[in-house]
């Protein structure tokens, strides 16, 4: 038995900030999860790192972290290494973030997202992060696509949001 779920690979260390909960704004350039809203979507962990840093910054400056948990989270987040399905999480509104939005708004969007220069760029709810009971190796994709995550790894506690499961 296995459930059918879209998946969408993130480069570190933005897969790990999702799945432990500090990302809960995912932003793309197109509006990528707008037909995802109320489904669970699986996440992937793609070979490569983001490149730049601003999520240090945000950690360390605006949520006041130190170094140390900086690495544990880091840490945490390579738990199950790259190129795997690590984990899940369901999938909220998306919505277009405009140019003009005040200082406070923007400031608390970029702290969810993990991330500086929304503006032009489609956002994206998540909550309910869950690491799976255990990865799911596969190679990424571009976009969203198809997997098939057997029910031995699934986590055991949390309900999926999800009405397509295959048995």
């Amino acid at each position: 038995m296995s459930l059918e779920v879209g998946c969408l690979s993130f480069r570190q260390p933005y897969a790990g900030l999702v799945l432990n909960g500090l990302k809960t704004i995912e932003t793309r350039w197109r509006p990528l999860l707008s037909e995802m809203r109320h489904c669970t979507l699986a996440v992937h962990i793609a070979q490569k790192d983001w490149e730049g840093d601003e999520w240090k910054e945000i950690l360390t400056h605006t949520l006041g972290m130190t170094r140390s948990q900086i690495d544990d989270l880091l840490q945490s987040g390579e738990r199950f290494g790259r190129g795997v399905v690590a984990g899940l999480v369901d999938v909220g509104e998306t919505w277009f973030c405009p140019e003009n939005l005040p200082d406070e708004e923007v400031q608390e969007l970029e702290r969810a997202a993990c991330l500086r220069g929304l503006a032009g760029k489609h956002l994206t709810r998540l909550s309910n992060p869950r690491w799976l009971a255990q990865p799911l190796y596969g190679r990424g994709h571009k976009d969203v696509w198809t997997v098939h995550i057997p029910v031995q790894f699934l986590p055991s506690s949390v309900p999926l949001r999800q009405e397509n499961d295959k048995t």
